[in-house]
């Protein structure tokens, strides 16, 4: 295993992700996931996922990658985050030894992807980085296959492992949790900062990014900060980048809140496109903003119903009506 370091007394250093986690002989780390065995820091959830399904891409979410294909979802036990609000806390909270999983190689993983012609493998369900050596040899194995490769991820990972898996990434989808640092410690048990060192580097790496944003009631609604957020995406990324606001509802350790007003996630998308985000969608609401459109001439690019596809009206990655260049990987 990469990504840590020998301490005096056969402890371990993890420098896998901003928590560095130093673990005693047979201490786990707080995602759960890596242990010290005998002074050397060991994987729990290698080859072990608890999680595979077939998905189409627009559910990780991508709105703007590959629309209408499929993609291999996985993931494992575990995250080095620990968010009130977990949606998955059922795994991604837990230590492996909990979660019934099945064994499945890398091999194994790449050729049930082709299998059921998927055209890409999305690391997801928790955050991938706590399954890095597993992520890191399928995805290499995929990359060789023709296959693409997605993280979904919290982006809470260190500079050298995240440069090193960078070139056969192709795609991700960042949960940029909320804009203020306090809010990230108190909520999520994060820092801020490194999340968005994560998402600078991979737009530098030419990795396609969207942008998901929870929006909680009384936590991380204030539009003063989703400006800020907004204005930093626009100036540190892109204004083509695809901007997903979700609503929030009761869950985990977050149950004695309501659910977001819909009025709420509406204006901070109208925050959004005043702040020059072109292509802004909602999650978790009824009536969705969920089909792109140019944002030259307003005609409807993809029509989605759900996350089925309906049409595409994309030709050379240009509106076909207007012919405005429409940033995203559309084949």
């Amino acid at each position: 295993m990469k990504f840590y370091k020998h301490l005096k007394d056969n402890q371990v250093l993890c420098e896998l992700c901003p928590n560095y986690c130093v673990l005693s002989k047979g201490q786990i780390s707080s995602c759960n996931a890596r242990q010290n065995i005998n002074g050397e820091m060991i994987s729990l959830t290698y080859e072990k996922p608890c999680a595979i399904n077939i998905d189409p891409v627009e559910k990780k979410p991508l709105y703007h990658y590959l629309p209408g294909s499929k993609t291999l979802s996985i993931g494992t036990a575990g995250c080095n985050l620990h968010c009130k609000n977990c949606q998955n806390y059922h795994i991604s909270q837990e230590n492996p030894d909990n979660i019934k999983s099945t064994h499945n190689t890398a091999e194994q993983i790449v050729e049930l992807a082709l299998k059921n012609n998927c055209k890409s493998i999305s690391y997801t369900y928790n955050e991938p980085t706590v399954f890095y050596e597993y992520m890191y040899e399928i995805a290499k194995l995929a990359k060789a296959s023709g296959l693409k490769n997605i993280m979904v991820s919290n982006g809470y990972i260190n500079s050298d492992p995240l440069m090193e898996i960078a070139p056969y990434i192709d795609a991700a989808n960042i949960d940029l949790k909320c804009f203020k640092n306090v809010t990230y410690k108190s909520l999520f048990k994060g820092e801020l900062k490194y999340v968005l060192e994560t998402i600078s580097k991979l737009f530098k790496y030419n990795v396609w990014i969207e942008i998901t944003n929870l929006v909680i009631p009384e936590k991380t609604d204030n539009l003063k900060m989703i400006e800020e957020m907004c204005d930093w995406i626009v100036k540190n990324v892109t204004g083509d980048t695809p901007l997903h606001f979700s609503r929030f509802f009761p869950l985990y350790n977050m149950q004695d809140l309501y659910p977001t007003p819909v009025n709420t996630i509406l204006k901070a998308c109208k925050i959004a496109k005043n702040k020059g985000i072109k292509y802004v969608y909602t999650g978790n609401v009824k009536e969705q903003i969920k089909h792109t459109v140019c944002p030259n001439c307003n005609n409807i690019l993809i029509r989605r119903n759900g996350f089925d596809i309906d049409k595409i009206n994309i030709k050379n990655s240009e509106c076909e009506n207007c012919n405005h260049q429409i940033s995203g990987v559309w084949e």
